[in-house]
Protein backbone atom coordinates (compact mmCIF):
# COMPACT_ATOMS: atom_id res chain seq x y z
CA UNK A 1 0.00 0.00 0.00
CA UNK A 2 1.63 3.30 -0.92
CA UNK A 3 1.13 6.58 0.90
CA UNK A 4 -1.45 8.02 -0.88
CA UNK A 5 -3.42 4.74 0.10
CA UNK A 6 -2.48 5.07 3.72
CA UNK A 7 -3.02 8.24 4.40
CA UNK A 8 -6.89 7.95 2.54
CA UNK A 9 -8.12 5.25 4.87
CA UNK A 10 -6.33 7.22 7.97
CA UNK A 11 -8.38 10.03 7.00
CA UNK A 12 -11.40 8.36 7.28
CA UNK A 13 -10.84 6.03 10.11
CA UNK A 14 -10.38 9.38 11.89
CA UNK A 15 -12.60 11.35 10.82
CA UNK A 16 -10.06 13.66 8.59
CA UNK A 17 -11.76 13.76 5.40
CA UNK A 18 -15.19 11.76 4.27
CA UNK A 19 -16.04 11.01 0.60
CA UNK A 20 -18.94 14.01 -0.03
CA UNK A 21 -22.39 11.39 -0.27
CA UNK A 22 -20.86 8.34 0.11
CA UNK A 23 -24.06 6.78 1.33
CA UNK A 24 -25.53 7.59 -2.25
CA UNK A 25 -22.47 6.18 -3.50
CA UNK A 26 -20.29 9.39 -4.03
CA UNK A 27 -19.74 12.11 -6.19
CA UNK A 28 -16.33 12.49 -7.61
CA UNK A 29 -13.91 15.52 -6.85
CA UNK A 30 -15.63 16.49 -3.52
CA UNK A 31 -14.63 16.13 -0.25
CA UNK A 32 -16.21 16.47 3.83
CA UNK A 33 -13.95 17.25 6.40
CA UNK A 34 -14.73 15.19 9.77
CA UNK A 35 -14.87 16.28 13.35
CA UNK A 36 -10.38 16.00 13.23
CA UNK A 37 -10.55 17.02 9.54
CA UNK A 38 -12.36 20.49 10.15
CA UNK A 39 -10.47 21.69 13.25
CA UNK A 40 -6.85 20.68 11.64
CA UNK A 41 -8.01 23.06 8.45
CA UNK A 42 -9.36 26.09 10.51
CA UNK A 43 -5.53 26.02 12.46
CA UNK A 44 -4.09 25.62 8.98
CA UNK A 45 -6.15 29.07 7.81
CA UNK A 46 -5.25 30.65 11.03
CA UNK A 47 -2.38 29.98 10.32
CA UNK A 48 -1.52 31.32 7.21
CA UNK A 49 -4.09 34.10 8.08
CA UNK A 50 -1.50 35.64 10.64
CA UNK A 51 1.48 34.96 8.83
CA UNK A 52 0.16 36.45 5.41
CA UNK A 53 -2.32 39.33 7.57
CA UNK A 54 -2.44 39.90 11.42
CA UNK A 55 1.39 40.51 11.02
CA UNK A 56 1.85 42.51 8.61
CA UNK A 57 0.56 46.35 8.37
CA UNK A 58 0.51 46.81 4.59
CA UNK A 59 -1.93 43.54 3.61
CA UNK A 60 -5.74 43.50 4.79
CA UNK A 61 -7.89 40.72 3.94
CA UNK A 62 -11.71 40.73 2.07
CA UNK A 63 -14.40 37.61 2.14
CA UNK A 64 -15.62 38.04 -1.84
CA UNK A 65 -18.45 35.81 -3.00
CA UNK A 66 -18.45 32.73 -4.34
CA UNK A 67 -20.76 33.97 -7.20
CA UNK A 68 -20.33 37.06 -9.31
CA UNK A 69 -21.39 39.61 -12.51
CA UNK A 70 -20.93 37.42 -15.06
CA UNK A 71 -19.40 39.71 -17.16
CA UNK A 72 -16.35 39.25 -14.54
CA UNK A 73 -15.36 36.34 -15.96
CA UNK A 74 -15.43 37.13 -19.84
CA UNK A 75 -13.33 40.38 -18.71
CA UNK A 76 -10.69 37.69 -16.89
CA UNK A 77 -10.65 35.17 -19.94
CA UNK A 78 -12.15 32.05 -18.08
CA UNK A 79 -14.80 32.03 -20.35
CA UNK A 80 -13.21 31.80 -23.54
CA UNK A 81 -10.36 30.20 -22.72
CA UNK A 82 -10.25 28.73 -19.58
CA UNK A 83 -10.69 24.61 -20.01
CA UNK A 84 -8.94 21.42 -20.61
CA UNK A 85 -8.43 19.25 -24.32
CA UNK A 86 -10.09 16.65 -23.45
CA UNK A 87 -10.69 13.22 -25.27
CA UNK A 88 -12.27 10.10 -24.89
CA UNK A 89 -11.70 6.48 -25.10
CA UNK A 90 -13.17 4.87 -27.70
CA UNK A 91 -13.78 1.23 -25.80
CA UNK A 92 -15.34 2.41 -22.21
CA UNK A 93 -15.88 6.15 -23.09
CA UNK A 94 -14.41 7.47 -19.80
CA UNK A 95 -12.91 11.02 -20.74
CA UNK A 96 -9.50 12.46 -20.22
CA UNK A 97 -7.36 15.26 -19.87
CA UNK A 98 -4.84 14.80 -23.45
CA UNK A 99 -2.29 15.62 -21.12
CA UNK A 100 -2.77 12.57 -18.81
CA UNK A 101 -2.94 10.27 -21.55
CA UNK A 102 -0.06 8.20 -22.33
CA UNK A 103 -0.50 5.78 -25.11
CA UNK A 104 -3.09 3.40 -23.32
CA UNK A 105 -6.39 4.30 -21.65
CA UNK A 106 -5.58 4.68 -17.78
CA UNK A 107 -9.42 2.62 -17.48
CA UNK A 108 -9.36 -0.07 -20.10
CA UNK A 109 -5.95 -0.19 -21.94
CA UNK A 110 -7.46 0.48 -25.23
CA UNK A 111 -5.42 2.67 -27.37
CA UNK A 112 -8.01 4.21 -29.72
CA UNK A 113 -9.69 7.95 -28.63
CA UNK A 114 -11.25 10.81 -30.14
CA UNK A 115 -10.18 13.80 -31.07
CA UNK A 116 -9.31 16.55 -28.52
CA UNK A 117 -11.97 18.45 -27.95
CA UNK A 118 -12.06 21.71 -25.61
CA UNK A 119 -13.81 21.51 -22.07
CA UNK A 120 -14.49 24.59 -20.03
CA UNK A 121 -14.19 24.22 -16.00
CA UNK A 122 -15.99 27.01 -15.21
CA UNK A 123 -19.20 25.42 -13.42
CA UNK A 124 -22.45 27.66 -14.61
CA UNK A 125 -25.27 28.13 -12.75
CA UNK A 126 -28.46 31.05 -12.99
CA UNK A 127 -29.84 33.92 -10.93
CA UNK A 128 -33.59 34.36 -10.93
CA UNK A 129 -36.35 32.72 -10.06
CA UNK A 130 -38.82 32.70 -13.62
CA UNK A 131 -37.85 30.46 -16.05
CA UNK A 132 -37.01 32.83 -18.95
CA UNK A 133 -35.61 35.45 -17.06
CA UNK A 134 -33.30 33.59 -15.52
CA UNK A 135 -29.42 34.97 -15.69
CA UNK A 136 -26.33 32.50 -16.47
CA UNK A 137 -23.83 33.36 -13.59
CA UNK A 138 -20.91 30.67 -13.03
CA UNK A 139 -19.14 29.40 -9.65
CA UNK A 140 -15.93 31.38 -9.10
CA UNK A 141 -13.19 29.30 -11.34
CA UNK A 142 -10.45 31.13 -8.67
CA UNK A 143 -10.63 32.91 -6.01
CA UNK A 144 -8.28 36.10 -6.90
CA UNK A 145 -10.99 38.16 -9.13
CA UNK A 146 -12.99 39.40 -5.66
CA UNK A 147 -9.80 41.15 -5.11
CA UNK A 148 -9.42 42.56 -7.83
CA UNK A 149 -12.50 43.70 -8.21
CA UNK A 150 -12.50 45.48 -4.72
CA UNK A 151 -9.22 47.06 -5.54
CA UNK A 152 -10.95 50.45 -5.45
CA UNK A 153 -13.43 50.20 -2.21
CA UNK A 154 -10.13 48.80 -0.42
CA UNK A 155 -7.69 52.27 -1.42
CA UNK A 156 -11.27 54.38 -0.76
CA UNK A 157 -11.49 52.81 2.51
CA UNK A 158 -8.67 52.12 4.24
CA UNK A 159 -5.69 53.88 4.68
CA UNK A 160 -3.65 51.49 2.56
CA UNK A 161 -1.32 53.24 0.19
CA UNK A 162 0.60 51.59 -2.43
CA UNK A 163 2.71 48.83 -2.19
CA UNK A 164 0.21 46.48 -0.07
CA UNK A 165 -1.82 43.79 -0.62
CA UNK A 166 -5.23 42.09 -0.35
CA UNK A 167 -5.99 38.57 0.74
CA UNK A 168 -8.19 36.10 0.85
CA UNK A 169 -9.39 32.58 1.95
CA UNK A 170 -12.04 31.11 0.03
CA UNK A 171 -14.33 28.45 -2.43
CA UNK A 172 -13.48 27.84 -6.00
CA UNK A 173 -15.12 25.50 -8.69
CA UNK A 174 -13.87 23.78 -11.39
CA UNK A 175 -15.90 20.90 -13.30
CA UNK A 176 -12.71 18.90 -13.42
CA UNK A 177 -12.76 15.78 -15.77
CA UNK A 178 -10.73 13.42 -13.83
CA UNK A 179 -10.29 14.58 -10.40
CA UNK A 180 -8.14 12.44 -8.86
CA UNK A 181 -5.37 11.88 -5.92
CA UNK A 182 -8.04 12.37 -2.58
CA UNK A 183 -8.38 16.48 -2.29
CA UNK A 184 -5.06 17.39 -4.90
CA UNK A 185 -7.52 17.58 -7.60
CA UNK A 186 -11.03 18.18 -6.94
CA UNK A 187 -13.90 19.56 -8.29
CA UNK A 188 -14.86 21.80 -4.92
CA UNK A 189 -11.79 23.27 -3.06
CA UNK A 190 -10.69 26.50 -0.97
CA UNK A 191 -7.78 28.67 -2.15
CA UNK A 192 -5.58 31.11 -0.15
CA UNK A 193 -4.39 34.62 -2.72
CA UNK A 194 -2.45 37.34 -1.90
CA UNK A 195 -2.72 39.97 -4.58
CA UNK A 196 0.05 42.57 -3.92
CA UNK A 197 -0.18 45.70 -5.70
CA UNK A 198 2.80 47.61 -6.93
CA UNK A 199 4.48 50.82 -8.90
CA UNK A 200 5.82 49.34 -12.30
CA UNK A 201 9.12 49.81 -11.38
CA UNK A 202 9.11 47.83 -8.23
CA UNK A 203 7.84 44.94 -9.82
CA UNK A 204 11.29 42.71 -9.39
CA UNK A 205 12.01 43.39 -5.75
CA UNK A 206 7.93 42.22 -4.67
CA UNK A 207 8.15 39.29 -6.80
CA UNK A 208 11.36 38.60 -5.39
CA UNK A 209 10.53 39.36 -1.97
CA UNK A 210 7.36 37.11 -2.12
CA UNK A 211 8.91 34.35 -3.49
CA UNK A 212 11.32 34.33 -0.19
CA UNK A 213 8.29 34.67 1.81
CA UNK A 214 6.45 32.21 0.39
CA UNK A 215 8.84 29.35 0.50
CA UNK A 216 10.28 30.66 4.29
CA UNK A 217 6.42 29.73 4.87
CA UNK A 218 5.92 26.08 3.90
CA UNK A 219 9.68 25.64 5.27
CA UNK A 220 8.17 26.11 8.91
CA UNK A 221 4.70 24.37 7.99
CA UNK A 222 6.53 20.98 7.00
CA UNK A 223 8.63 19.04 8.80
CA UNK A 224 10.60 17.63 5.57
CA UNK A 225 12.27 20.63 3.98
CA UNK A 226 14.24 18.12 0.95
CA UNK A 227 10.65 17.94 -0.30
CA UNK A 228 10.25 21.73 -1.41
CA UNK A 229 11.55 23.16 -4.49
CA UNK A 230 10.76 25.95 -7.05
CA UNK A 231 9.95 25.27 -10.22
CA UNK A 232 10.03 27.81 -13.27
CA UNK A 233 7.40 28.10 -15.62
CA UNK A 234 9.18 27.83 -19.13
CA UNK A 235 9.45 31.42 -20.73
CA UNK A 236 7.22 29.66 -23.87
CA UNK A 237 4.16 28.80 -21.84
CA UNK A 238 3.67 31.57 -19.80
CA UNK A 239 0.50 33.38 -20.02
CA UNK A 240 0.84 35.87 -22.87
CA UNK A 241 0.84 39.07 -20.25
CA UNK A 242 3.57 37.03 -17.18
CA UNK A 243 6.62 38.08 -17.21
CA UNK A 244 7.45 35.33 -14.85
CA UNK A 245 5.74 32.54 -12.75
CA UNK A 246 7.36 30.22 -10.33
CA UNK A 247 5.33 27.47 -8.54
CA UNK A 248 6.38 25.53 -5.14
CA UNK A 249 6.26 21.87 -5.10
CA UNK A 250 6.16 19.52 -2.75
CA UNK A 251 7.31 15.37 -3.38
CA UNK A 252 3.94 13.69 -3.62
CA UNK A 253 3.94 9.96 -3.40
CA UNK A 254 3.09 10.24 -7.54
CA UNK A 255 5.67 12.95 -7.91
CA UNK A 256 6.49 16.75 -7.57
CA UNK A 257 3.16 18.41 -7.04
CA UNK A 258 2.05 22.00 -6.83
CA UNK A 259 1.34 23.69 -3.69
CA UNK A 260 1.36 27.58 -4.67
CA UNK A 261 2.28 29.18 -7.47
CA UNK A 262 3.91 32.72 -7.29
CA UNK A 263 2.81 34.98 -10.66
CA UNK A 264 4.09 38.32 -12.44
CA UNK A 265 0.67 39.38 -13.44
CA UNK A 266 1.78 43.07 -14.48
CA UNK A 267 -1.20 45.23 -14.53
CA UNK A 268 -3.64 42.80 -17.08
CA UNK A 269 -6.12 41.92 -14.57
CA UNK A 270 -7.33 45.74 -13.40
CA UNK A 271 -6.68 46.81 -17.27
CA UNK A 272 -9.48 44.57 -18.00
CA UNK A 273 -11.99 45.04 -15.32
CA UNK A 274 -11.30 49.06 -16.30
CA UNK A 275 -12.38 47.61 -20.13
CA UNK A 276 -14.72 45.76 -19.22
CA UNK A 277 -16.77 47.56 -16.47
CA UNK A 278 -16.01 51.32 -17.86
CA UNK A 279 -14.92 51.95 -14.26
CA UNK A 280 -11.56 53.90 -13.61
CA UNK A 281 -9.29 51.36 -11.48
CA UNK A 282 -6.01 53.50 -12.14
CA UNK A 283 -4.58 54.22 -8.74
CA UNK A 284 -3.46 58.27 -7.83
CA UNK A 285 -0.32 58.93 -5.43
CA UNK A 286 -1.01 60.29 -2.75
CA UNK A 287 2.63 62.16 -2.30
CA UNK A 288 3.48 62.81 -6.00
CA UNK A 289 -0.15 62.83 -8.07
CA UNK A 290 1.03 60.78 -10.20
CA UNK A 291 -1.81 58.11 -11.89
CA UNK A 292 -1.26 54.57 -12.98
CA UNK A 293 -2.58 51.57 -12.96
CA UNK A 294 -0.68 48.61 -10.23
CA UNK A 295 1.14 46.32 -11.31
CA UNK A 296 0.78 42.75 -9.33
CA UNK A 297 2.67 39.85 -7.21
CA UNK A 298 0.15 37.10 -6.85
CA UNK A 299 0.36 34.23 -4.48
CA UNK A 300 -1.95 31.97 -4.88
CA UNK A 301 -1.74 28.49 -3.41
CA UNK A 302 -4.62 25.60 -2.88
CA UNK A 303 -5.79 24.83 0.76
CA UNK A 304 -6.85 21.51 0.46
CA UNK A 305 -3.57 20.58 -1.32
CA UNK A 306 -1.56 21.70 1.38
CA UNK A 307 -3.77 19.77 3.62
CA UNK A 308 -3.52 16.94 1.85
CA UNK A 309 0.68 17.10 1.59
CA UNK A 310 0.77 18.14 5.32
CA UNK A 311 -0.51 14.81 6.24
CA UNK A 312 1.88 13.32 3.80
CA UNK A 313 4.40 15.10 5.29
CA UNK A 314 3.10 13.90 8.65
CA UNK A 315 2.56 10.23 8.21
CA UNK A 316 4.90 7.99 10.26
CA UNK A 317 5.05 4.11 11.05
CA UNK A 318 7.14 3.47 13.93
CA UNK A 319 8.62 0.53 14.84
CA UNK A 320 7.48 -0.10 18.53
CA UNK A 321 9.91 -2.19 21.34
CA UNK A 322 6.87 -4.56 21.89
CA UNK A 323 7.60 -5.77 18.20
CA UNK A 324 4.34 -3.88 17.22
CA UNK A 325 3.96 -0.59 14.71
CA UNK A 326 2.95 2.80 16.06
CA UNK A 327 0.93 4.84 13.26
CA UNK A 328 1.64 8.46 14.36
CA UNK A 329 0.73 12.11 12.59
CA UNK A 330 3.81 14.50 13.32
CA UNK A 331 1.95 17.27 11.99
CA UNK A 332 2.70 20.66 12.72
CA UNK A 333 1.98 21.25 16.51
CA UNK A 334 -0.26 24.66 15.51
CA UNK A 335 -2.26 22.78 13.28
CA UNK A 336 -2.77 19.66 15.00
CA UNK A 337 -6.41 19.52 15.94
CA UNK A 338 -6.12 19.54 19.70
CA UNK A 339 -3.43 20.78 21.44
CA UNK A 340 -3.84 17.90 24.41
CA UNK A 341 -5.85 14.72 25.18
CA UNK A 342 -6.77 14.81 28.52
CA UNK A 343 -7.23 11.03 29.80
CA UNK A 344 -8.84 10.13 33.57
CA UNK A 345 -6.08 6.46 33.73
CA UNK A 346 -9.56 4.55 35.34
CA UNK A 347 -13.13 5.53 34.48
CA UNK A 348 -14.77 3.87 37.45
CA UNK A 349 -13.13 5.81 40.20
CA UNK A 350 -15.29 9.04 40.64
CA UNK A 351 -12.37 11.15 42.48
CA UNK A 352 -9.73 10.72 39.46
CA UNK A 353 -13.04 11.54 37.06
CA UNK A 354 -13.50 14.19 38.57
CA UNK A 355 -9.94 15.58 39.00
CA UNK A 356 -9.59 15.22 35.21
CA UNK A 357 -12.72 17.09 34.69
CA UNK A 358 -11.16 20.34 36.49
CA UNK A 359 -7.84 19.51 34.15
CA UNK A 360 -9.63 19.22 30.84
CA UNK A 361 -11.89 22.20 32.21
CA UNK A 362 -8.23 24.54 32.99
CA UNK A 363 -7.41 24.06 29.80
CA UNK A 364 -10.52 24.34 27.66
CA UNK A 365 -11.13 27.82 28.10
CA UNK A 366 -7.29 28.74 26.88
CA UNK A 367 -6.54 25.86 23.81
CA UNK A 368 -8.57 23.00 22.09
CA UNK A 369 -8.02 20.03 24.40
CA UNK A 370 -10.20 16.40 23.73
CA UNK A 371 -11.44 14.42 26.39
CA UNK A 372 -11.02 10.47 26.29
CA UNK A 373 -11.85 7.87 28.81
CA UNK A 374 -12.42 5.00 26.41
CA UNK A 375 -10.56 2.13 26.07
CA UNK A 376 -7.45 1.15 28.07
CA UNK A 377 -4.36 3.54 28.30
CA UNK A 378 -2.63 2.47 25.27
CA UNK A 379 -5.26 2.47 22.71
CA UNK A 380 -5.63 5.81 23.75
CA UNK A 381 -2.35 6.95 23.23
CA UNK A 382 -2.88 4.59 19.54
CA UNK A 383 -5.62 6.85 18.65
CA UNK A 384 -4.44 10.13 19.48
CA UNK A 385 -1.36 9.76 17.78
CA UNK A 386 -2.68 9.00 14.42
CA UNK A 387 -5.04 12.09 14.81
CA UNK A 388 -1.44 13.79 15.31
CA UNK A 389 -2.30 15.26 19.21
CA UNK A 390 1.19 16.71 20.31
CA UNK A 391 0.25 15.84 24.02
CA UNK A 392 -1.75 13.62 26.24
CA UNK A 393 -2.13 14.48 29.92
CA UNK A 394 -3.12 11.05 32.38
CA UNK A 395 -4.98 12.06 35.65
CA UNK A 396 -4.11 9.09 38.17
CA UNK A 397 -3.94 7.74 41.76
CA UNK A 398 -0.77 10.27 42.06
CA UNK A 399 -2.54 13.15 41.21
CA UNK A 400 -5.12 13.25 44.20
CA UNK A 401 -1.67 13.04 46.28
CA UNK A 402 0.27 15.61 45.11
CA UNK A 403 -1.46 17.69 42.02
CA UNK A 404 1.04 16.39 39.31
CA UNK A 405 -0.41 14.73 35.89
CA UNK A 406 1.50 12.59 33.41
CA UNK A 407 2.58 14.46 29.96
CA UNK A 408 3.20 12.44 27.22
CA UNK A 409 5.15 13.47 24.32
CA UNK A 410 3.62 12.55 20.95
CA UNK A 411 6.75 12.87 18.71
CA UNK A 412 9.46 11.41 21.54
CA UNK A 413 6.76 9.14 23.28
CA UNK A 414 8.60 10.90 26.91
CA UNK A 415 6.42 10.99 29.97
CA UNK A 416 6.86 13.68 32.38
CA UNK A 417 5.34 14.46 35.52
CA UNK A 418 3.87 18.25 35.39
CA UNK A 419 2.64 20.33 38.13
CA UNK A 420 -1.33 21.07 37.65
CA UNK A 421 -0.36 24.56 37.77
CA UNK A 422 2.52 24.70 35.56
CA UNK A 423 0.49 22.66 32.53
CA UNK A 424 -0.41 25.78 30.42
CA UNK A 425 3.10 27.25 30.65
CA UNK A 426 4.32 23.61 29.52
CA UNK A 427 2.36 22.79 26.77
CA UNK A 428 2.22 26.37 25.01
Amino acid sequence: MDLLQKVTALAKRRGIIYPNSEIYGGIGGFYDYGPVGVEMKNNLKKYWWKYMVDTRENVVGIDGTIITHPKVWEASGHVENFGDEVVECKKCHKRFREDEIDKACPHCGNKEFTEPRSYNLLFETHIGVVEGDKQKAYLRGEACQNIYLNFKNVVDSTRQSIPFGIAQIGKAFRNEVTPQKLTFRSREFEQWDMEFYVHPDDMKKYFDYWMEERMKFYKGLYRKEENLRFKQHPKDQLAFYAKDAYDIEYKAPWGWAENEGIHWRGDYDLKQHMEFSGTDLRYTDPHTGEKYIPHIVETSGGVDRTFLMLLFDAYEEEEMANGNTRTVLKIHKDIAAYKAAVFPLVSNKEEVVEKAREVFDLLSGDMKVVWDARGNIGKRYRYQDEIGTPYCITIDYDTLEDDTVTVRDRDTMEQTRVKIEDLKDTLS
